[in-house]
């Protein structure tokens, strides 16, 4: 295992030994190639670079105690990618190929998945594009598939503690009928600016509403948003917001500690009948949310009054976390072994 320093280790790139790449030519997926270069070659005119052709994904591997490695819900990601793939006409990926390429790309990097107790985890970023060169707007003809991975730390710098945010009315991550609901690069780039201003004003990210009419919440910059009340889990149904893996798991986990679970849109005014609110993501899996400040309406919503997160995300983070690492039963059979 690596030399390095796992319990501070930041949310940012770190250099491994390998990634996993393969390319659609000629109608048809290549094999997969391994690649120790950082860097890739494009035509100037690919289609990622001036029209948008780019998705994602995020996933992570986990050590256990057991020294084994863990992927959680690999095939989700695998299908939510090839959903961004069809929302912006790009090439699907098959999933067994996606499948693959992210465990070989682990298992050639293996010696950076971070010791069981650290905190840290082996972060995974599947990417494809559009390399073929077009001058008019229209899809790429070939593709490009990359798997690198890279050892993080915490998303937010204090962990699994209540951060604050703010609402932000002047900006809009993704629009109804866009691409919110797709993994693309052009959703994030269009929340840069309302980070920075929340940033720049002591918050931790920003809390969007909803495009049209600024009446529901839709997401929490780069997470979903939960609200607890009265035993019951309560996230935003949009078109604009990316369903979250982490948030799709936590509501199965809310119904498995008997909670009542409603995904629907949730109005501004409901945030004032929370017991407790969260963003959840695969970055930081659930960060709770001490107070939500409304700048322009010069108001706020208190939550973890005592400074700490509440018990229900409390317990919900500690049972996810718990089967991830593989300290709790998988009974929803969403682990993966490495091997």
């Amino acid at each position: 295992m690596k030399n390095i320093d796992w319990k501070h280790l930041p949310f940012q790139y770190y250099k491994t030994d390998y990634n996993v790449r393969c390319y659609y030519r000629d109608g048809k997926w290549g094999e997969l190639e391994v690649s120790d270069s950082e860097y890739i070659e494009l035509h100037m005119a690919a289609t990622c670079l001036h029209y948008g052709q780019e998705i994602f994904e995020g996933l992570k591997a986990y050590r256990g105690k057991d020294n084994k490695i863990r992927l959680f819900r690999l095939e989700e990601n695998a299908k939510r990618m090839n959903r961004s793939a069809q929302g912006i006409l790009m090439q699907e990926l098959p999933i067994e190929l996606f499948k693959e390429a992210v465990i070989k790309a682990v298992k050639l990097n293996e010696e950076y998945v971070p010791p069981y107790g650290t905190g840290a985890t082996l972060y995974i970023r599947p990417l494809l594009i559009g390399i073929g060169p077009e001058v008019g707007v229209r899809p790429a003809k070939s593709y490009m598939f990359v798997v690198f991975v890279c050892p993080v730390g915490p998303y937010f710098r204090d962990g699994f503690n209540p951060v604050d945010i703010m609402i932000c009315r002047d900006h809009d991550r993704a629009a109804p009928q866009g691409t919110g609901c797709y993994k693309v690069g052009g959703n994030y780039a269009a929340s840069l600016t309302s980070l920075k201003i929340a940033h720049d004003s002591g918050f931790a990210t920003s809390l969007y509403l909803d495009a049209r009419e600024k009446k529901y919440i839709d997401e929490a910059g780069p997470a979903n948003f939960f609200g607890i009340k009265n035993n019951m889990y309560v996230t935003p149904e949009s078109k604009s917001i990316l369903p979250s893996i982490t948030n799709m798991s936590l509501m199965d986990l809310a119904r498995d500690l008997g909670m009542k679970v409603e995904r629907r849109p949730v109005p501004l005014e409901e945030l004032e009948t929370f017991e407790e609110a969260g963003a959840c993501g695969t970055a930081a899996v659930i960060t709770p949310i001490r107070k939500i400040v409304d700048p322009e309406k010069n108001k706020f919503y208190t939550f973890c009054a005592d400074n700490k997160p509440g018990p229900v995300s409390s317990r919900l983070y500690n049972l996810l976390v718990s089967i991830q690492f593989g300290d709790e039963p998988d009974k929803h059979g969403w682990i993966t072994l490495v091997e």
